[in-house]
Parts: C-alpha cells; sequence; structure tokens
C-alpha cells in the first residue's frame, strides 16, 4: 500500500504543480494583467523605497525651512524651466506649506496597506463563513446568509460611513468599516465553490474512506475553492482603496497630517481652479492605484476561467 499511496501523492503534486504553471502561462497571456502588474510593480517600488525617493518628510511644514516659500505654490521642475535658484517642488506646496510629491510618495504606503490590510481580514472571515455556511447547510446555513442578506441590503459606502460614525474618525476605524461591509462578498464567493465542490466524487471518496468533516473541508474544498477568492479578492483591494479614500475625503478616514491621497483630496477640494495640482495629482494616485488591481483581477479572471482553458485547448 506504501509505494500505491506514495505514487499517489507524486501525481497529486504533479497535477497540481501543472495547473499552477498552466495558470501562469494563462496570465502573462493576458495584456490587462501585464499592464496591472507593471503598474502595481511600480506602486509597490515606489512604496518601499519612499524613505529614498522623497525629498522631504511627508508631515514636514517648510515654512524657515525655505526662504520665500509660499502655500500652494505651483510645480518647481528645474530641467522645465523653473528657476535653479528656487527649491525644486515636483509637484508643488499645500495649502500646509508642505511638499507634495513627497505626501504623494508616502501616501502609497498607506493606499496599498489599506488594500491588502481590508481586503486579508474580509477573505478570512468571509471563508470561515462562507465555508461553514455551504458545508454545513440546513439552519446554520440560513442563519448565515440571512445575517449577511441584511448587511448587503445596505449601499456599502453607506453603511461604512455608519460604522465609522459610531466608532469615531479614524484610519483604523475606517479599516474595520470597509472590512465589515465586504465580508458578505467573499463569504458569499467561498459558499458557493463549496456548495459545488463538496458533491465532487473526490470528496465523496474521501468521505467514504471516513475523513472528518473538517479534514475534507480543510484539504479537498477549500484547496479548490481558492482560484475565484483570489480574483474576487484582487478586484475588492481596488475597491477598498476607493472607499478608504472617499471615507478619508469626507473626513471619516485618516485625519491630517497624515498622508492618505483620499486626505489631500479632501483638504484642497476647494482649490481646484485656484490651485488644481492639489487636487490632480491625488486623484492621479488613486486612479492608477485602482486601475492596476482592477486589470490585475481582469485579467486572473480570464486565466483561471475553465472555458478559456477550454477553448484554447
Amino acid at each position: 500500500m506504501a509505494p500505491v499511496s506514495l505514487a499517489s501523492e507524486t501525481m497529486k503534486d504533479y497535477r497540481s504543480n501543472s495547473l499552477w504553471r498552466l495558470t501562469l502561462r494563462r496570465i502573462f497571456k493576458q495584456r490587462s494583467a501585464i499592464f496591472g502588474m507593471v503598474i502595481l510593480s511600480f506602486l509597490i517600488l515606489v512604496a518601499i523605497f519612499a524613505n529614498v525617493i522623497a525629498p522631504y518628510d511627508p508631515e514636514e511644514v517648510l515654512i524657515g525651512v525655505e526662504a520665500g516659500i509660499k502655500k500652494r505654490s505651483a510645480p518647481c521642475i528645474h530641467i522645465l524651466g523653473c528657476p535653479a535658484d528656487q527649491p525644486q517642488h515636483i509637484m508643488g506646496i499645500d495649502g500646509n506649506v508642505r511638499d507634495q510629491f513627497s505626501r504623494i510618495i508616502f501616501g502609497s504606503r498607506i493606499s496599498l496597506m489599506i488594500g491588502f490590510t481590508t481586503v486579508g481580514f474580509a477573505i478570512i472571515i468571509g471563508t470561515i463563513l462562507g465555508a461553514l455556511s455551504g458545508y454545513a447547510g440546513g439552519w446554520v446555513d440560513n442563519v448565515i446568509m440571512r445575517i449577511l442578506d441584511v448587511l448587503m441590503a445596505f449601499p456599502s459606502l453607506l453603511l461604512a460611513i455608519t460604522i465609522v460614525s459610531v466608532l469615531g474618525p479614524g484610519l483604523q476605524n475606517a479599516l474595520l468599516a470597509i472590512a465589515i461591509v465586504t465580508i458578505p462578498v467573499y463569504a458569499r464567493v467561498v459558499r458557493a465553490s463549496v456548495l459545488s465542490i463538496k458533491e465532487m466524487p473526490y470528496v465523496a471518496a474521501s468521505r467514504s474512506l471516513g475523513g472528518s468533516p473538517f479534514h475534507i473541508l480543510i484539504s479537498r474544498i477549500l484547496p479548490n475553492a481558492i482560484p475565484p477568492l483570489i480574483v474576487t479578492g484582487t478586484l475588492g483591494i481596488g475597491t477598498a482603496i476607493l472607499d478608504a479614500a472617499a471615507l478619508s475625503f469626507l473626513g471619516l478616514g485618516a485625519q491630517p497630517p497624515t498622508p492618505e491621497w483620499g486626505t489631500m483630496l479632501g483638504s484642497e477640494r476647494n482649490q481646484v481652479f485656484t490651485a488644481p495640482h492639489l487636487v490632480f495629482y491625488p486623484g492621479i494616485a488613486i486612479m492608477l492605484t485602482v486601475l492596476a488591481f482592477n486589470l490585475l483581477g481582469d485579467g486572473l479572471r480570464d486565466a483561471i476561467d475553465p472555458r478559456l482553458g477550454q477553448a484554447s485547448e
């Protein structure tokens, strides 16, 4: 029995590795995924090396540091004709006399942290609820799904605003609120996958061989429910970043002087005509970040979709 068991495990590992290699090849054939990965890689590098790239502390007020500096000054770039005797500020000065470029650079750290943290927390809780609901069925399924239906009945951003209003403004409370309102999405994705996978022949075989429900769920069902969860999570990161920016814009998320893009937009929203660069650059940063995750998510969805593999074979 031992050689047969060893051969079975070897074949299983080979098929798993082949599936991952096939998926990676499909991903690199998707132009949208490649473009999204390029933008995302750039943003991650910017966030990692923010201390090196940013010329100033993002919270440093430059009054008394640079002579003659004025708030909301236009960008000064030497190679574009700005006088060499003036300090260079690539994206200008904000309303509190801080370097806008440095704040944009450090804002990438906060935005990526927001996306990965909120979606990671929501996926963990959603996976637990969805797996338990789909595998147990019966009254457990009804109770969990009805509670999640109540959460999904409210507009997500409105519910997040309500939660933050109760807990109090702040970045941590905003992250918690966004995670809570997105849990039902991931729970439903996992539940749908579990309901279809638990009827597969290999799950029935494991059950007939005496496998415990917990072992079957962890080792047989959940690994096969991961692909749609990865796609949904990748798309959800962009949405979470956008929601966090909206809460910060309303004054409910990150609080000044934190260099968060939504907060920067909210602080200078009335200067769109007098100092448009203070609104333009944070808006572009948010757009590029959300675009990167959306493109990557679309590419992953096309690569993981089994129908795409059948069409290409």
